[in-house]
C-alpha cells in the first residue's frame, strides 16, 4: 500500500510589495498629511496662535508707527505694510515643521513609520504639505483682517492669485529648510529655538517694513538680495496693481531653488535619523 507523501510546504500569503514610483509616494504623502490635518478640528488653537503675532504686528505698525513712516510710491502705508505682513505669517507659520518632526523623532514615531512598508520621503512629504494647509489658513485669516483695516486688491484677481502662490511657494519651500533643522537638532526646544533665531533678521532686514533705501549703506544691498525681500517685492506690486518686472520669476526661482537645495539634504538626513 502506497500513501500519498504529505505536502511539505504550504503556500503562505505574502504581503505585497510596495510598487514604488511617483504614485506611491504621492498616495503615503496625502495619507500623511491626513494624519496631521486632523489634528486641526480638534485643536484648532493651532491656527488660532499662528495668527495673534502677525495680528498684533499689523495694528502695531498700521495704528502706532503706520502715521510716522512714509514709503516712496505710496500714499496709504497699509498698501506698502499688509504684503510684508503676508509674507512674515507665512514665513513663521513654516516653522511648525521643525517643531512637527523633532516631536516625532522625540517619540519615536519615525521609527515605527519607518517599519512600515511606506515610501520613507512620505514622511517628510506629509509634513510639508500639512503645514502648507495650516499656512493656507493663516493666510486666509490674516486676508480678512487686512481688508478689515483697509487694504484693497488694487491689481486684477489674477494679479492677487499671482501674488497670494507666490507666498505661499515661499512657504513650502522653507518649511524645508525647517524640515532639515527638525531633523538635525535634538529636542523640540531646540528645534524652536534654530527655527526663530534666523527669520527674525530675514524678515526685518526687508522690505517688509520700510523701503530698504532708509537703512544704513551697508545694510542696504543686504535687504535688497533678501530672497524674503524678492518674494514681498513681487506680492505687493502684484496686489497693488504695480508693474512687476521679473521680480515674480525672482520669486519663482528662489522658493524652487530651496525646495530642490532642502529637499535633498532633507531626505537624505530623514534616512539617517533615529529617535532620540
Amino acid at each position: 500500500m502506497t500513501a500519498t507523501a504529505p505536502q511539505t510546504h504550504a503556500s503562505t500569503a505574502e504581503t505585497p510589495a510596495p510598487s514604488g514610483g511617483l504614485g506611491w509616494l504621492a498616495r503615503d504623502s496625502w495619507t500623511e498629511a491626513r494624519r496631521h490635518l486632523t489634528i486641526i478640528p480638534r485643536n484648532p488653537e493651532l491656527i488660532a496662535f499662528a495668527v495673534i503675532q502677525p495680528v498684533m504686528f499689523t495694528l502695531l505698525f498700521v495704528y502706532v508707527f503706520g502715521g510716522a513712516i512714509e514709503v516712496p510710491g505710496f500714499d496709504d502705508y497699509n498698501q506698502f505694510l499688509l504684503p510684508g505682513i503676508f509674507a512674515q505669517t507665512i514665513t513663521f507659520g513654516s516653522a511648525g515643521t521643525s517643531i512637527g518632526l523633532a516631536d516625532d523623532l522625540q517619540k519615536g514615531l519615525v521609527d515605527r513609520l519607518r517599519s512600515l512598508p511606506m515610501s520613507q520621503p512620505a514622511v517628510i512629504v506629509g509634513r510639508t504639505v500639512a503645514d502648507l494647509v495650516k499656512n493656507s489658513f493663516s493666510f486666509v485669516i490674516m486676508l480678512g483682517i487686512a481688508f478689515a483695516v483697509g487694504f484693497r486688491f488694487e491689481g486684477s484677481l489674477a494679479e492677487a492669485a499671482l501674488a497670494t502662490f507666490l507666498l505661499l511657494l515661499f512657504a513650502y519651500a522653507l518649511s524645508w529648510v525647517h524640515a532639515l533643522i527638525g531633523l538635525s537638532v535634538k529636542s523640540v526646544e531646540a528645534a524652536n529655538s534654530g527655527g526663530f533665531i534666523w527669520m527674525f533678521p530675514m524678515t526685518f532686514v526687508s522690505s517688509a517694513f520700510v523701503d530698504p533705501s532708509s537703512m544704513p549703506d551697508w545694510l542696504e544691498p543686504i535687504a535688497e538680495a533678501n530672497p524674503f525681500t524678492k518674494v514681498t517685492n513681487a506680492s505687493r506690486a502684484l496686489y497693488n496693481g504695480l508693474p512687476a518686472g521679473g521680480l515674480p520669476w525672482q520669486s519663482l526661482a528662489w522658493s524652487v531653488g530651496i525646495i530642490v537645495v532642502f529637499s535633498t539634504l532633507s531626505i537624505r538626513k530623514f534616512r539617517s535619523a533615529s529617535s532620540r
